[in-house]
């Protein structure tokens, strides 16, 4: 009987050392979950920053643009009026040149 107990208290005892290695191991893995963790927080931390800069340059873009849109209006209907001006002063050329020859 003696025996039995031993035996049972050694089998015990193994399977304690046992559960003690796989909880070392789980405590190892933990920490580099630990570690991984803060290096993704880290990680995300600087791409939020990125992304903050980026929509500020994406906003000065779009006022940039907002503008040249506003010039290229502004130019066209510019250039509209002067083709208005020419063809009314080509109209003034003739007519001078139709007096002159009249005289």
């Amino acid at each position: 009987m003696e025996k039995e107990i031993i035996e049972i208290l050694r089998a015990l005892q193994q399977d304690n050392q046992e559960i003690k290695a796989e909880l070392k191991e789980i405590k190892i893995d933990l920490k580099q979950t630990n570690e991984e963790v803060k290096e993704l927080k880290t990680d995300l931390k600087q791409i939020k920053e990125e992304l903050k800069e980026t929509n500020k340059k994406v906003d000065a873009i779009h006022e940039q643009t907002a503008d040249l849109t506003e010039f290229k209006t502004t130019v066209l209907n510019r250039l509209e009026e002067l083709k208005e001006v020419e063809q009314v002063t080509k109209v003034n050329c003739y007519d001078i040149a139709k007096l002159k020859a009249v005289k």
